[in-house]
């Protein structure tokens, strides 16, 4: 317990500098962090290994809000080394970001499912003679939080987790919970069940992850980004939800384990079948996403992810966030900055900023196949 309090102390702080990245958006590195090369062109800090190439403006991105505190730290650093460069992410879910990529609007969007076949259709108006591509940037566990006084530890299975969030089980004490958590003191308390409002690939990610382990019980459509499930209540983004789950007593809500870690909530253990529930930490999730498969062609590296894993220790509701770029076609005034920007976050020092902050680093052959992709955007 004086571990797992200790961690939570360091991913809290690690939110804290999050949050405080968030204040850079607007601003420019230093010019005290930077060298200049005889031709002009901008290096990396001294004590950092950034390349900034010829990186300069603003880059507007936006989309999902689950890679919003990776994102933050990412800009933060990418900034101070390189200036005169604007990386201004919106994190308005993942549906907003591919809308607003495929009317032109943001340089790059980040979504936690990868581009439909309609949706690289539309994408080719966009990218003159290419078309949006799915490159694999961080992953991480989908965390179910709870809020129910007395519950420390609590340990729930897929079926009884999509008879929660479809309103079928409705108090606390329920037979099937108490089954799965035999010395837990469960109060007959109402279940107040938390989902997103907005169009979101974490929604989207909890469902495939409920149709592949309980088919019988969860009859939505696994494709969707919205909320189909009855009852609940809404909240905007992974924020919102967390939120909603910390501020009501008999809660329960889904959003990625940075959200629970920063707001200092429990987390759902989830009976796999395995030999023991697996809890949702960053390394339990490492190990389900090294298990995907490249569904995609050429470079497009969208991911087959396992939801119904079994496999000991690894976590099964998981999600990759992509960013989406022009393969071909980018506007010339920001693909410097993309290609740096993405350079810098898919490398050995952008990946190894994201384990302390509640998310999984791309296992090592899929972050070398994105690392040889990403120069070649044009």
């Amino acid at each position: 317990m004086k571990l797992q309090r200790k961690n939570r102390l360091r991913a809290t702080a690690l939110g804290a500098l999050a949050v405080s990245g968030a204040l850079v958006l607007t601003a420019c590195g230093s010019d005290d962090n930077t060298e200049s090369t005889g031709s002009g062109d901008k290096t990396a800090a001294a004590s950092s290994n950034i390349k900034c190439d010829d990186a300069k403006g603003q880059v507007l991105a936006a989309g999902s809000s689950a890679q919003k505190n990776a994102m933050d730290l990412w800009v933060k650093n990418f900034q101070q080394a390189c200036a005169g460069v604007e990386i201004n992410y919106q994190p308005i879910g993942s549906g907003g970001g591919i809308t607003k990529f495929t009317q032109g609007q943001v340089a790059f969007a980040g979504s936690d499912s990868a581009l439909k076949p309609e949706e690289v259709t539309a994408s080719e108006k966009i990218c003159k003679g290419g078309k949006g591509i799915n490159l694999p940037m961080v992953g991480g566990p989908v965390a179910i939080g709870f809020n129910v006084p007395g519950v420390d530890s609590l340990v729930l299975d897929a079926q009884t987790l999509a008879k929660i969030f479809d309103s079928k089980i409705k108090k606390w004490d329920d037979k099937a919970i108490a089954d799965l958590n035999p010395d837990a003191k469960l109060p007959g308390t109402a279940i107040q069940a938390f989902h997103r409002s907005d169009e979101s690939g974490t929604t989207q990610n909890l469902n495939k992850y409920l149709k592949a382990a309980a088919p019988a019980e969860w009859n939505y459509d696994d494709s969707s980004k919205s909320w189909e499930a009855k009852g609940g209540q809404a909240a905007s983004g992974s924020s919102g939800v967390a939120s909603s789950v910390k501020d009501t007593e008999g809660a329960i809500g889904y959003f990625e384990l940075s959200y629970a870690t920063a707001s200092d909530l429990t987390t759902v253990k989830v009976d796999t079948g395995a030999g023991a529930p697996v809890e949702a930490t960053t390394e339990n999730a490492s190990k389900a996403i090294a298990a995907a498969k490249v569904k995609g062609t050429g470079n497009d590296m969208a991911l087959e992810l396992d939801y119904a894993t079994k496999a000991e220790g690894a976590y099964p509701i998981i999600l990759v966030t992509y960013e989406i770029a022009c393969d071909k076609g980018n506007k010339a005034e920001t693909l410097p900055s993309v290609k740096a920007f993405l350079n810098y976050t898919v490398s050995d020092e952008g990946q190894k900023v994201l384990s302390e902050a509640g998310y999984a680093p791309l296992p090592t052959e899929i972050a070398a196949k994105v690392r040889e992709i990403v120069p070649t955007l044009s």
